[in-house]
């Protein structure tokens, strides 16, 4: 049954209604009941039953939820079809269609006080913002949608949380985007009543800023809580996620064949459910298991496969990323000219707020093309970008392997004193324990 609103507010409701249709209380009230029950109900002095506002409801030619709600008939059930929708559209890769259509939705939804169906809305928003690559956005939309469950427990805001985090990470802000992640982890687990989904959604979410910040067993630790979590969980779309983060950790661990396994799991999950960019992402991640396996051929036709899929649909902070990737696999094929077209191509979609890291890795490889070709001052310019850039992200084991290459410029040109300076700070990146709070891990999930 739909959630009444009180006597008063009906009250003036069913007078409005009868005023604008031209019935008397006496019509309104006919043949069951009096014009002074009518009156009554009116004036909000009584709580009319269920049979006396059904009957209300068909004498004013409407239905009875719209009558106790103010909702139209069946909107909310109208809302969540449009939502699949939506959802469906931006699985397309068309996120700027699918942000219009959320965007309507969310402001029929905040209209009629349909908290659940608006939380949905501003959720695909933020989704649809990530995709473009604007992160600001992004964050504003995962805020609100929170807000509109702030007294709701949390595992209801875990969508919300996990897409506030995604935002800080591809803004470069990895410390933070695992302090979101860890402490709304260690919430759920100390709860003890934890959903499996949540838990799975937060573990495979927090495996890529562990990654990058040097954090490798916390991040393997993640990826076995994720694995053992899986079989509890029905939704295909957030298992395929995880396979694709957890694949990452198989390849730091060596364990290219898991890995391939993995991801090959994850591209069947997504071709099935016709999510075309969390697919060309599968692409963009067989790309990388294939360097590190020094298969650059493979390598090169991955890559391309995802950007060419990321760049027909406008994910254009995406698209960007998998180019750096790609350029410094063309760059190691001899094909250095192409690849320092691409990165000078895509540098001004990055920037320190928008994919950080990936910006970093694009000056560190020209400035080794540059090193290449002999032009020390370029080389040396890239590398200084590249270090500001890593460290506002703290990402530790670039910074330290960054700090080599410029130590290595510098010591060359006859700077040796700036050259130790360097190398010490690298040192210490590379020494420093991968923690990314004053705390422990986040604990072991209920299993």
């Amino acid at each position: 049954m739909a959630e009444r609103d009180d006597p008063s507010t009906i009250g003036r409701r069913v007078q409005q209604l009868r005023t604008e249709r031209g019935l008397t209380q006496k019509q309104l009230a006919e043949p069951a009941y009096t014009p002074a029950y009518v009156s009554t109900v009116e004036a909000g002095r009584v709580r009319a039953s269920e049979e006396a506002l059904r009957h209300i409801a068909d004498r004013l030619g409407i239905a009875y939820e719209e009558l106790i709600t103010g909702r139209p008939a069946h909107l909310a059930t109208d809302l969540r079809l449009r939502l699949t929708d939506a959802q469906r559209t931006l699985a397309t890769g068309a996120a700027e269609v699918a942000a219009e259509q959320y965007s309507e939705l969310a402001a029929e939804a905040e209209q009629h006080g349909l908290v659940a169906e608006e939380f949905t809305a501003l959720l695909g928003l933020g989704e649809c913002a990530l995709e473009t690559g604007d992160l600001v956005t992004a964050r504003t939309r995962f805020e609100e949608a929170e807000k509109r469950v702030a007294d709701e427990p949390l595992s209801r805001r875990v969508p919300a949380l996990r897409g506030r985090a995604v935002a800080h990470y591809l803004a470069g802000e990895l410390r933070y985007a695992c302090y979101l992640l860890e402490s709304t982890l260690d919430e759920l687990n100390s709860s003890g009543m934890s959903d499996p989904g949540d838990l799975l959604l937060l573990y495979s979410a927090i495996i890529a800023p562990y990654m990058d910040m040097g954090a490798h067993a916390r991040a393997a630790q993640a990826a076995e809580f994720a694995l053992a979590l899986a079989p509890q969980v029905a939704d295909p779309a957030l298992l395929a996620r995880m396979h694709r983060q957890v694949a990452r950790t198989l390849v730091a661990e060596g364990r290219i064949a898991e890995a391939d396994t993995s991801l090959a799991k994850a591209a069947e999950l997504y071709r099935q459910l016709q999510i075309r960019t969390e697919l060309a992402n599968c692409h963009w991640m067989r790309g990388y298991l294939y360097v590190q396996n020094g298969e650059l051929g493979r390598a090169e036709t991955e890559l391309r496969e995802a950007r060419a899929m990321l760049s027909d649909k406008r994910a254009a902070l995406y698209s960007s990323q998998v180019a750096v990737e790609l350029a410094d696999v063309l760059h190691r094929r001899g094909k250095s000219e192409e690849a320092s077209a691409l990165l000078h191509e895509v540098l001004g979609d990055l920037s320190p707020e928008r994919g950080a890291v990936h910006s970093a890795a694009a000056h560190r490889l020209l400035g080794i093309i540059a090193e290449d070709a002999r032009d020390t001052e370029s080389a040396e310019e890239h590398y200084v970008r590249a270090l500001s850039l890593l460290e506002r992200a703290g990402a530790a084991p670039d910074l330290a392997d960054l700090c080599r290459l410029l130590g290595d410029l510098l010591r060359r040109t006859g700077r040796v004193e700036a050259a130790l300076d360097v190398y010490r700070t690298g040192l210490g990146h590379r020494t420093a324990p991968g923690t990314t709070t004053l705390g422990p891990a986040p604990a072991q999930p209920p299993l």
